[in-house]
């Protein structure tokens, strides 16, 4: 198995799959890497979503003309793993009290 780095995520949302159309919606992602120098618009400074409703993906426009090196898009199916682990997690019992 191969891992490649992928953009932060900051906010969960939704995937809908029609079976012709993915569309992955309210997600929140952010920088793949510190100082990562693609993805930052080169006079606005901003981050620009790229999404691709025919393949299901999600990650961040490169702004680099030879493109992105440093990280790939989320695929629907991970993000899916993503919704189904936190699922998980909240069904989990705490062994100790929360602090607070």
């Amino acid at each position: 198995m191969t891992r490649s780095q992928k953009p932060s995520v900051f906010q969960v949302g939704r995937i809908w799959d029609d079976g012709s159309t993915v569309v992955v919606s309210g997600w929140g992602i952010g920088m793949c890497a510190p100082a990562c120098p693609c993805h930052r618009h080169p006079i606005a400074g901003h981050l620009a979503i790229d999404e691709d409703q025919a393949g299901g993906t999600l990650g961040l426009r490169s702004f680099r003309e030879d493109g992105c090196d440093c990280c790939e898009p989320w695929t629907a199916d991970e993000l899916s793993g993503v919704l189904r682990d936190l699922q998980r997690l909240a069904g989990l019992d705490a062994e100790e009290p929360l602090a607070g």
